[in-house]
């Protein structure tokens, strides 16, 4: 017989927002229910917290689609934000020279489990 499946999980890759950015967000809602995390999401005034209750919302999906989990029992039991490649870009300054800007993104990992 198969083992039961309890978590399921969702990863948003390259997102354009630097990682400890994000990382401010994603620290909410850890340990937190899934309808708790979303209300938590959805009253954060930070960028990030859009992307991340994207990424809860698919890793909900795929719980109950895949699994055939039920959403009242779901728990964020892991989240959390890796750093992504940087973009390197430059900026033109005085007498010619020119200074570096890094346009950081992150890799967004949500796993949501059973009770």
């Amino acid at each position: 017989m198969a083992e039961q499946v309890t978590t399921a999980k969702a990863t948003a890759r390259t997102v354009r927002v630097a990682a400890r950015k994000v990382r401010l967000v994603v620290d909410l809602i850890r340990g937190k229910s899934v309808n708790e995390a979303f209300a938590i999401l959805k009253f954060t005034p930070r960028g990030a917290s859009a992307d991340v209750e994207k990424v809860l919302k698919s890793a909900v999906a795929n719980a109950e689609n895949n699994f055939d989990l039920d959403r009242a029992d779901l728990v964020v039991s892991e989240a959390f934000a890796n750093e992504g490649p940087t973009l390197k870009r430059f900026r033109p300054r005085a007498k010619g020279s020119a200074s570096p800007i890094n346009k950081r993104t992150s890799h967004i990992t949500v796993v949501v489990s059973e009770k």
